[in-house]
């Protein structure tokens, strides 16, 4: 194993978070239960430096909570701590009384949560597009019955304001989506702004976000922004292995919810099942649809406490990333790379989309990063997908320098361009 990850590795205690790792393993593992020794500390095997937009490495914390001992998803112990899963996802999106809905699958399944429960057949959605996966939203709208029109941004651009008021004032919508960081594109858009226009022009109309790409490296304001949607996964900012459903409903959502007039079209991801279930886990009594990911809600769990009560504060956290995606697209740029976003305004702070300078591939750049110990992710938006590829830039790569998983990035694009160069002289 090169030099790279042997020097990058580095037991996640060196994060500055001021939860210590005694504590976060005292709540996973209580004294009244046979615990897994956390007398020898727990350090990753040595592996290559994962910087694709999700999943991402994810800290020793983190990885050591996935391994604990099999437990039944009804025990008191576990309802615990799913329940401060709960509680702490509300409140990474700086909501009061959001209702979070915790279900095994992968963030697609937000997807169909929406589609299924929020949007009866035969009403209108209007999908805000910047990228790939703004077809797949309205691909899955379409297929429970809802009629989709979309508002398409040039590639790298994103939705006018402008325009999106002109669609409200010309339809009655039920749902407005936005992808919050598209990953195809890494363009940001405004949720924000976006959510004032709807609120002005059509207040009740939802406004849904695909945050799957966003949550934990972007600002996310559910209450005050009136967002009353966020979708997300467990495998990009928020530093746990794939396979955790994440979506948290505003209480009107909810209400909408309960008031359809016809059958929810969705079995697994139906709200008249899951939401007894949340609501029990959150009073910290178990409840039963369907069996929870128990070790990955361990998994995330710690990831959460890392997050919420560590050190660095959530206003740390999107600072570095911001300043972290600076440094990364300023020093591509200085060699010759060029971002897909049109502009700084829309560039995402978790990952970056950059086209290959001319004359180069990613034949010429993408192998010889692997060489170097780097996985990074090529390009997948149709229009453009042999131009460019994609590096994440998120979580514990960002939050904890002493890892030097940025550097290592840096320094291993820089040589792998020098050495396409020499290779084609």
């Amino acid at each position: 194993m090169s030099a790279l990850r042997n020097a990058s590795i580095k037991t996640s205690s060196s994060i500055s978070y001021a939860l210590a790792r005694t504590s976060i393993f005292g709540s996973l593992f209580p004294s009244s239960t046979r615990k897994m020794s956390t007398d020898s500390k727990f350090v990753q095997a040595p592996h290559k430096l994962l910087v694709i937009p999700g999943p991402i490495e994810v800290t020793d914390e983190v990885l050591f909570a996935n391994a604990h001992p099999s437990m039944s998803h009804m025990s008191p112990d576990f309802a615990r701590v799913f329940g401060d899963c709960i509680r702490m996802t509300r409140q990474l999106l700086y909501s009061e009384d959001a209702q979070p809905f915790l279900i095994a699958g992968s963030g697609t399944l937000g997807w169909d949560q929406v589609s299924a429960n929020l949007v009866e057949p035969g009403e209108n959605a209007l999908v805000l597009h910047s990228g790939y996966f703004a077809d797949s939203f309205a691909d899955c709208l379409q297929t429970y019955g809802a009629n989709v029109d979309q508002i398409k941004a040039e590639i790298g651009g994103a939705v006018k304001e402008a325009d999106i008021e002109s669609a409200l004032q010309a339809k009655k919508y039920k749902i407005v989506t936005v992808t919050h960081v598209d990953t195809s594109t890494a363009v940001l858009s405004d949720i924000k702004a976006i959510a004032n226009v709807v609120k002005r022009v059509s207040p009740d109309t939802l406004v849904v976000v695909d945050a799957v790409c966003s949550v934990a490296s972007e600002e996310i304001q559910m209450d005050a922004w009136g967002i009353d949607v966020v979708l997300t996964a467990s495998q990009k900012g928020l530093g746990t292995p794939p396979g955790l459903s994440i979506l948290v409903a505003s209480q009107k959502a909810v209400q909408v919810f309960e008031n359809r007039s016809t059958p929810v079209t969705t079995y697994y991801g139906s709200w008249k099942k899951w939401l007894p279930v949340m609501k029990a886990y959150e009073n910290n009594s178990a409840a039963y649809f369907a069996t929870p990911p128990v070790n990955l809600i361990y998994a995330f769990h710690a990831s959460l406490t890392q997050i919420m009560q560590g050190s660095v504060s959530l206003e740390q956290r999107f600072k570095l990333h911001q300043e972290v995606s600076r440094r990364v697209k300023k020093a591509a740029e200085e060699i010759g790379f060029k971002g897909v976003p049109l502009s700084e305004d829309v560039q995402a702070n978790g990952m970056s989309a950059l086209y290959f300078p001319d004359g180069f591939t990613a034949s010429d750049i993408v192998p010889r990063l692997l060489k170097k110990d780097v996985v990074v992710a090529g390009g997948l938006h149709a229009s453009i997908k042999d131009k460019y590829f994609r590096i994440g830039h998120m979580g514990v790569s960002v939050v904890d320098p002493s890892r030097g998983d940025i550097d290592k990035v840096i320094s291993a694009v820089k040589e792998s361009l020098a050495e396409a160069k020499v290779s084609k002289q």
